[in-house]
């Protein structure tokens, strides 16, 4: 990852971090661990929610924990897992309560690149994990660049929704200045905690009513 492939917009959000002694390290054990175990998502995917969503093109950060852990879903996007996988459980409340809060249909597929594609960032805190053992990459680095990330986004972009599910994701929004964005709340949608808030959040109908509000184009949840 030395010579890091990201989109340019991205590139020159985050060029500092690339150089920085931690992401050497990190670099060392991601390359190791792709070497020597299964490891998740595919390492061309590992930095897909930035290739798939420019920061100049942003509107709406989701934050994950980290990818899937079992074969055939990580993706590179939080939450999502590509078309003919079967919802995972807390994607499925995802979807849930997009179609209880907007109307919209039970999508047909879980490939998320479709909100990607209009703004959406969908960020896992830690974009690597080996197979079948979840947060098996925390505290190799990955959540210091994420951190840099949301913290760079707060100091350089205005008018961002984010949508922090869980008390994980709400950790992020340290430095995340509400008068000048939207942070959105709620419980993670896992079934443990579904049920606890998050169904019933309205959090996609909310998005959008900031973002007109504010002068931009709604998602298509």
């Amino acid at each position: 990852m030395a010579n890091v492939k990201i989109e340019p917009s991205w590139h020159e959000l985050l060029a500092g971090e690339f150089d920085k002694p931690y992401f050497d390290r990190l670099t060392a054990f991601v390359r190791e661990q792709y070497m020597t175990r299964v490891v998740y998502p595919p390492a061309a995917h590992i930095f897909r929610a930035f290739n798939s969503c420019p920061a100049d093109r942003l509107k709406v950060v989701i934050i994950g924990q980290d990818p899937y852990h079992n074969a055939g879903q990580a993706n590179g996007l939080c939450f999502s897992v590509a078309a003919g996988t079967p919802f995972p459980p807390s994607l499925q409340n995802i979807f849930q309560e997009v179609c209880n809060d907007t109307g919209a249909p039970m999508p047909l597929s879980g490939e998320l690149d479709r909100w990607a594609e209009q703004g959406v960032l969908m960020l896992n805190a830690v974009l690597t994990v080996q197979a079948h053992t979840p947060t098996s990459h925390a505290g190799k680095g990955w959540e210091e660049f994420t951190d840099a990330v949301v913290r760079t986004l707060a100091q350089r972009k205005s008018h961002v929704v984010y949508m922090l599910w869980g008390s994980y994701a709400q950790r992020k929004a340290a430095g995340i200045d509400p008068a000048k964005n939207c942070i959105l709340t709620a419980p993670h949608p896992s079934p443990l905690s579904a049920y606890r808030g998050f169904f019933g959040c309205r959090h996609f109908s909310r998005a959008n009513e900031y973002l007109v509000a504010t002068g931009q184009q709604p998602i298509v949840w």
